[in-house]
């Protein structure tokens, strides 16, 4: 009871307020032209800057969009070029590797008549070699023939004549020798 006593006293005092949460009438003007000039201060000056950097984030927003919607039109473009390219590159393979056949068996066959024409060379080399070995070894049989007989006749001859006989020979040797002389 006491506090609503007070509260009824208080409500005729003027420097009180009549409720905690209501601020008093001066107050209230006051307050109120001074939120009025600020909030007209702000609108008059920020507001035009805030509308400029709401415009230039905007603007700039929308040419990033544009930016992102060209680079992707052109990436689908470069897709297509590279889709295109990839059969020409089959294509382009397809062409070396026909044409790499065509070298390697013409390779071959140059390789072939080389090695051809080198055996022959070498099978005429050999003929010659077998040649003239044949009538190397012809000659050498020949001459060892000869040396084996000569020293088969000196034997023969030492053996078959006597002395008498071989003094004769030889006196009729230097008798041919000395009147052809």
């Amino acid at each position: 009871m006491m506090s609503i006593i007070s509260t009824l006293l208080a409500a005729g005092d003027p420097s009180q307020s009549p409720h905690w949460f209501i601020p008093k009438r001066f107050e209230l003007i006051y307050g109120g032209l001074a939120s009025v000039i600020i909030i007209s201060a702000l609108a008059k000056f920020a507001g035009p800057m805030a509308k400029k950097a709401l415009t230039d984030r905007t603007e700039k927003i929308q040419n990033e969009i544009d930016s992102a919607r060209n680079a992707k039109a052109s990436a689908e473009q470069e897709a297509v070029q590279i889709r295109t390219a990839l059969g020409d590159i089959d294509k382009e393979r397809s062409r070396i590797l026909a044409e790499a056949d065509q070298q390697a068996s013409a390779l071959l066959a140059e390789g072939r008549v080389r090695i051809d024409a080198e055996m022959k060379d070498i099978e005429a080399k050999a003929m010659s070699d077998i040649a003239n070995a044949s009538s190397r070894v012809g000659d050498e049989l020949r001459a060892e023939i000869v040396r084996l007989s000569a020293i088969a006749t000196d034997r023969v001859v030492r053996t078959a004549l006597d002395d008498r006989a071989q003094q004769n020979l030889i006196e009729d040797f230097i008798s041919k020798v000395g009147v052809s002389r």
